[in-house]
């Protein structure tokens, strides 16, 4: 029993480790500067939800109760958020439920494009999800989407044992 939940714990802090890198990797300038994504609260969910998105994909295939302690990890993380910004206790659930609505979402419609590797479908993902339907330019989505698209193969390509241990790479070379 007490293995069990030794290994329990160990599998939140990897996921807990994993979901920090992902918040990271989403708040690495180039996205808002170059980028084109709004330095917003709702543009840095929106890349959070993408880089986690992308993590949580490639967990599910070899490891799924991690990718559930990715997803624990992210949604303790907007609760505690969002009682620092100041929402209330009765509003905390509420917000919280729309944001894994949210992210649900963008997690099937990712999925979808990026099983067939689809760049305009992810691209158009992209712009609804990203910019609200309003990009700043083809060019600059499709860029993050090619962006994305280096990133799964990326994450493909890490080894479980690295994963498992809570540590990712959410690089990936030129687009």
């Amino acid at each position: 029993m007490l293995a069990r939940r030794a290994s329990r714990q160990q599998g939140e802090e990897a996921g807990r480790l994993l979901y920090l890198q992902a918040v990271a990797a989403a708040r690495k300038p180039h996205f808002y500067r170059a980028g084109g994504v709004p330095d917003t609260l709702d543009g840095r969910f929106d890349m959070i939800c993408l880089m986690a998105a992308l993590l949580v994909r490639r967990l599910r295939r070899t490891a799924p109760a991690l990718a559930q302690s990715v997803f624990d990890a992210m949604f303790r993380d907007m609760d505690a958020s969002l009682r620092e910004l100041g929402v209330g206790d009765l509003g905390v659930p509420r917000r919280v439920g729309a944001m894994w609505q949210a992210f649900n979402g963008r997690c099937h419609a990712y999925e979808a494009a990026l099983q067939v590797e689809d760049r305009q479908l992810l691209s158009d993902c992209l712009a609804r999800n990203i910019w609200r339907g309003s990009p700043p330019d083809e060019a600059t989505v499709g860029r993050l989407a090619r962006e994305a698209i280096a990133l799964d193969r990326a994450l493909a390509q890490q080894s479980d044992a690295e994963l498992i241990a809570g540590r990712v790479l959410l690089e990936a070379g030129p687009a």
